[in-house]
This record gives C-alpha cells, structure tokens and sequence, in this order.
C-alpha cells in the first residue's frame, strides 16, 4: 500500500518498467513473417501477371515500393499498440482500395456490359444495344424470343418465328395501328398448326425494332385472332446477320 506524502496528497505515480524484450522480440517476429508473407505473395502474383518487369524502370518502381512498403512498416515497431492499431486499420482500407480499382480495371470490359445484361434480365422484350450495330434479345421463360417493336409509331410484341415467311401483324394489334380492317382483302393463304390460314397485304410506313428502321415495309395483317404478331423471314433475311447464342438473340444489320 503507498503511502501519502508528507503534506497528505497522493503519492507521484511509481515509474513504469520499460516493455520487456520478449514483447518487442514478438513484434519482430509478427512484422518478419508478415513481410515474408507479403514478398511471397509479390512474386505469385508476379508469375501469374501475363505483365512482366522487363525493363529497367518497372524494377526501379517495383524496388522503390519495396522499400517503402519496408520503412513505412519499420515505423511501426516504434509505434505503441493502439498507433500500431491505428496504422494498420488505414493500411487495410488503402488496401482494399486498391484492390476494388485493380479489379475495375482488369474487368472494365464486363463491368461496361453490366448495364445492358441487367436491362436484358429487367426489361423481356427489349431490343438492348450491345455493340455498333448489334441487338440483343433475351429468350423469355417459356424459351421464345419476343420483342417490342413499332409500327408506325405503335408498339407491337413481336414473336421472332424463324418459320415465318412474312412479318405478320394479328387483328389487335393492326386495330392499334389504325389499320382500316374493313377495306383490307384477305386473299393470301399460308399453313398453320390450325389449317389453313388467310391473310390480307398491307405496307407499313416504317417498322423499328430498337435502332433498326425499315421504311415501306411490307406485312400481312392475319384474318383470324393471333396471341401475338409474328416478326418472320421478311425482316431477318434484311439483316446482315443473326443468330441464337447463351440464351440470346443476336441482331446485326448494316444501313
């Protein structure tokens, strides 16, 4: 028990003893085997990198951050533990920063495509841009492929149906368009899954599927009731190419 001193205050505080060199033996043999750990890593990463360090300025970069990484880490031997702590905690979180941009970068291909895959997988029937001149179509649950287009400044669902001679609008939708249904002649036959099948001819004063426009377009418009119109052969063969890959429908054209 200390005692009080001579005029009854506390007592000045006793010296603390310096920390012991195990402790601080310790912390070198932490920063030691943290540092082999990160040089170890240098090197893998390093080998696997198709970049190599080639000339003489990468290695005087790669070297001066070496010894820098080396110093900075030194400083915190000297440091107390919640310094230590401190310094540690924003190494990390520089870290990690470094390591989101890194991989922005190296991914920066995907990570612009992001945006039109997240409209395919939102948006079914959009025709989405996904290069110069190339449309893509997501396939919908039931594994069709169907597509919003407009005629005529009307939007219409189109099923893609590579079976379609002709483009073909069913009796709603042409009443949408403001399609006379009165004056047209169903004189054009074509085989169904239900038998034969009558349509009349009509031209569209402009079809767009996305970007792709197509003026005076020639359609039929179907005599019976349709659960959707049909986009056929006549705009495909307009294309200069598509195809079906990974669940899409890939447009290409040229003006």
């Amino acid at each position: 028990m200390s005692h009080p001193g001579p005029w009854g205050g506390e007592p000045p505080p006793e010296p603390q003893s310096p920390p012991s060199a195990r402790a601080s033996w310790r912390r070198w043999l932490v920063w030691l085997v943290v540092v082999g750990a990160g040089l170890a890593l240098l090197l893998v990463l390093l080998r696997a990198s198709p970049w190599s360090v080639s000339r003489g300025d990468d290695r005087f970069y790669l070297v001066w951050g070496v010894v820098l990484a080396l110093a900075l880490s030194t400083g915190l031997m000297r440091a107390t533990r919640r310094q230590a702590l401190h310094g540690l905690g924003y190494a990390a979180l520089w870290a990690a920063i470094v390591v989101v941009l890194a991989t922005g970068y190296l991914y920066r291909a995907e990570l612009a495509q992001a945006p039109q895959r997240l409209r395919l997988a939102l948006a079914p029937g959009s025709a989405v841009a996904t290069g110069e001149r190339e449309l893509r179509v997501a396939q919908d649950a039931s594994g069709a492929f169907v597509v919003v287009g407009l005629v005529n400044g009307q939007r219409v669902l189109f099923l893609v149906d590579t079976g379609a001679t002709n483009t073909v609008l069913s009796p709603a939708d042409a009443q949408r368009v403001g399609i006379d249904m009165a004056g047209l002649r169903y004189d054009q036959t074509s085989e169904t899954a239900n038998g034969l099948g009558y349509g009349a001819s009509w031209t569209a004063d402009r079809l767009e599927i996305g970007p792709i426009r197509r003026d005076r377009f020639p359609m039929d418009v179907n005599q019976a009731p349709m659960s959707a119109s049909l986009l056929g052969m006549s705009f495909l063969n307009t294309l200069d190419s598509y195809e079906v890959r990974g669940g899409q429908l890939i447009l290409r054209w040229k003006e």
